[in-house]
């Protein structure tokens, strides 16, 4: 006799046509739960205030999933008229250091004091009055809030005050307080403690508390959360658009995605203008692609630098486009912030990475999360920001490969990170409460 379906209400602000690696988490989640006897419906805003639009996404959106809107007032409206700053801030980016214009400043310092805990907070209030109702009307197994915007998990703590005997999962894409760029956020002692005090509602009060790293996993259950990691992954079609499109005319390293200051692998671009002074072959081989968002200051700094004739910058792509310009790579960076307090970070690219069997170059934290999966995959390698010498051979050896016609690197045990497997891990969750 076949089970009883159940039924699942997911919180989320990221939704098609929303772009971005945040938004595919629980879009393939939605995809597969039904396969495994679970029944998704998804609450979003009704107009939102995305930073990046991909259209191409709406394809992954089951026809037949139940969707529940309601209407939204977010400030960035208003403060985008202030200049582009503001419009940098929206997407989880900003300038740092002397880079900062004093409305960039300002910026900063109204968010993290004034939005607590962050902008889309005037959707708390409205979404638990009406989803409290909805609730009682209609029965849900478990409830999900996504964030960021973290300001969602707060209506998965309004609910559950209101109905006790809900069963609430808090999904934490980017940690809370521990994120890197939270001590850039200007913030009051008032406005950090308050971060803080929400931060450790949520983690007591949620049944289970969802991270994307191991080590943010482990954070999360110190601060008294009951924390599982599902990591983000890939789908099936990724690897399914393997070609022969890798061996180009050029030795092609790849970035995919939104490259901030913070992330910044100064390292990287001093070795490869090395590399490209000191070998003439290399230099007539070598291209450097982005597809995706440059920040302007480090695009003014590889135009200042002989890196500017190996330049192809394409901008932002939809990801079916970013999916083919990883295939036509050699290799694939990617980077992160070089705290230690930033190891737990896995970027969601580093899946597709591993599936398109690319060798992948990695910067960030030694003992990182990333650096765990790379060795344990075979997939690459993963540098600190001061290996320059290792560095520079690493990219020699990946270039004679490449000239030799080996680009692929047969990167083993990735299957582990299929979407379909992750589900059926979260749903083994799902299935204890």
């Amino acid at each position: 006799m076949k089970p009883e379906t159940k039924k699942i209400l997911i919180i989320s602000y990221y939704w098609p046509p929303a772009g971005g690696p945040g938004v595919q988490r629980w879009l393939k989640f939605v995809k597969y739960l039904p396969e495994f006897g679970w029944e998704p419906t998804v609450f979003i805003p009704e107009n939102p205030s995305y930073p990046i639009v991909d259209e191409t996404l709406q394809k992954d959106v089951p026809k037949n999933l139940k969707m529940i809107k309601t209407k939204i007032w977010e400030p960035y409206q208003l403060a985008e008229k202030f200049g582009k700053d503001n419009k940098k801030f929206k997407a989880g980016q900003f300038d740092v250091g002397d880079n900062q214009s004093w409305k960039a400043k300002l910026s900063i310092f109204v968010r993290g004091n004034f939005f607590i805990p962050d902008a889309r907070v005037f959707w708390v209030k409205p979404s638990v009055e009406f989803l409290e109702k909805y609730l009682k009307a209609n029965h849900y197994d478990v409830l999900v809030t996504t964030g960021p915007p973290h300001s969602l998990h707060l209506i998965g703590l309004g609910l559950k005050k209101k109905i006790p005997n809900l069963k609430w999962i808090a999904d934490f894409r980017d940690p809370w307080t521990e994120i890197s760029y939270y001590k850039h956020l200007k913030l009051t002692k008032f406005a950090d403690k308050k971060h803080r005090n929400l931060e450790e509602q949520v983690f007591l009060n949620a049944d289970i508390t969802l991270a994307t790293s191991y080590t943010d996993a482990e954070n999360f259950k110190k601060k008294g959360a009951n924390a599982f990691c599902i990591t983000n992954g890939f789908d099936l079609e990724v690897g399914s658009q393997k070609s022969e499109v890798g061996r180009s005319g050029k030795f092609t390293l790849s970035y995919i995605g939104v490259l901030e200051q913070l992330r910044n692998p100064e390292i990287l671009w001093e070795t490869l203008n090395d590399l490209l002074s000191e070998n003439k072959d290399f230099a007539k081989d070598f291209e450097l692609k982005f597809v995706g968002r440059l920040d302007d200051k480090i695009s003014q700094k590889i135009d200042s630098s002989l890196l500017r004739n190996h330049l192809l910058n394409l901008g932002y792509q939809t990801h079916d486009k970013a999916l083919e310009e990883m295939q036509n790579s050699s290799v694939l960076l990617m980077t992160n912030f070089p705290q230690e307090s930033s190891k737990g970070i896995i970027p969601g690219k580093i899946f597709e990475y591993l599936a398109t069997g690319k060798t992948i170059l990695s910067f960030g934290p030694k003992d990182a999360d990333v650096e765990k999966i790379l060795s344990e995959t075979k997939a690459g390698k993963h540098f600190g920001y001061n290996e320059k010498e290792s560095l520079k051979q690493f990219i020699l050896n990946s270039y004679q490969n490449w000239k030799s016609g080996n680009i692929e690197n047969n990167a083993e045990n990735i299957e582990q990170f299929s979407r379909k497997n992750l589900t059926k891990n979260l749903v083994d969750l799902l299935n204890q409460l």
